[in-house]
């Protein structure tokens, strides 16, 4: 069985991903690595990429060319003990209809069970994983029965059956209400935090990527065009934040890229007089629209982008 990688080791690692279908490169170029224990979320617009970047990694698809190493293995020509040790949690999972999730997790489970190690025991313990995911209630329920709410919970269930060391998340809240959602996106960082999980997922909701990732990757143009936390990205698009104040009736806004000591100097110069306080940077979803644009208009990226978003 391959021996897991050392910490300091990047679990996921890429170097010049290509992919091309006919005449149709789709990546041409993609560079990325994860660590342990990271939760990194992939950006894109439609036909960006990302399902094919993602299947690649999964193993479920081959390159046409670059180096791609996943847990220390090639994904191509990876084995069982190797997939063992990855979670994989589609957009959707309608099979098994007639089972019941207990059923269907305890079968699940069981395959992963020759491949449980000292350090990392497999599979989870199902009714733990039931109260986990919030379906202890629907345990014994059929599939087919169960809302699309219900279902997308057994769909994150089936992916972290096996304790993956490393996740993938396709779309994860996709049909889930609003305190699903909340709960989804505890149990994320419970995986990354207590488990040590890596976790690598793709969203359309730019708020849901802010809150779970430690670093988001905009791929664009057949590359990744940005790379860092929304906080770093926000700095590139633009380096100025905008402090908006009132004294009494009065408002006013000012533009400024040292923020902590204008608002010192703000609160020095009226004390109590401030009546309300507010300081806006740009958000993912300014980023993100920003470096899209620049890459759909040919342009390399930089690290100020402020006359894109003007």
């Amino acid at each position: 069985m391959p021996v897991s990688p050392p910490v300091s080791a990047p679990v996921v690692e890429v170097r010049d991903l290509r992919m091309t279908y006919g005449t149709n490169e789709v990546l041409s170029g993609v560079d990325l690595t994860v660590s342990a224990g990271e939760v990194v979320c992939l950006l894109g617009p439609n036909g960006a990429g990302k399902t094919t970047t993602i299947e690649v990694l999964e193993g479920f698809r081959v390159r046409s060319a670059g180096d791609v190493r996943v847990l220390g293995e090639d994904p191509a020509r990876a084995g069982d003990a190797w997939r063992a040790r990855v979670g994989v949690v589609l957009q959707s999972w309608r099979d098994h209809a007639r089972w019941t999730p207990r059923r269907l997790l305890t079968q699940l489970g069981g395959y992963y069970a020759p491949y449980s190690t000292p350090d990392r025991p497999r599979p989870y313990d199902v009714g733990r994983l039931l109260d986990t995911v919030g379906l202890t209630e629907h345990a014994d329920r059929k599939i087919v029965t169960l809302s699309g709410g219900q279902r997308r919970r057994l769909d994150v269930a089936v992916g972290i059956i096996g304790r993956p060391e490393l996740l993938f998340l396709d779309e994860p809240t996709a049909g889930f209400d609003p305190q699903a959602r909340r709960d989804f996106h505890e149990l994320v960082h419970r995986l990354s935090d207590l488990e040590g999980t890596s976790i690598l997922l793709t969203t359309h909701d730019l708020a849901e990527a802010e809150k779970l990732a430690d670093r988001i990757l905009i791929l664009a143009g057949g590359r990744i065009v940005a790379d860092g936390s929304a906080e770093e990205l926000g700095r590139r698009v633009a380096g100025t934040a905008e402090v908006r104040w009132a004294c009494g009736s009065e408002r006013f806004v000012h533009p400024t890229t040292d923020v902590v000591p204008f608002v010192r100097r703000l609160v020095e110069q009226h004390g109590d007089e401030l009546t309300d306080l507010e300081v806006r940077r740009a958000s993912l979803e300014d980023t993100y629209l920003a470096m899209v644009q620049r890459s759909e208009a040919g342009l390399r990226p930089g690290p100020a982008l402020e006359e894109v978003t003007r």
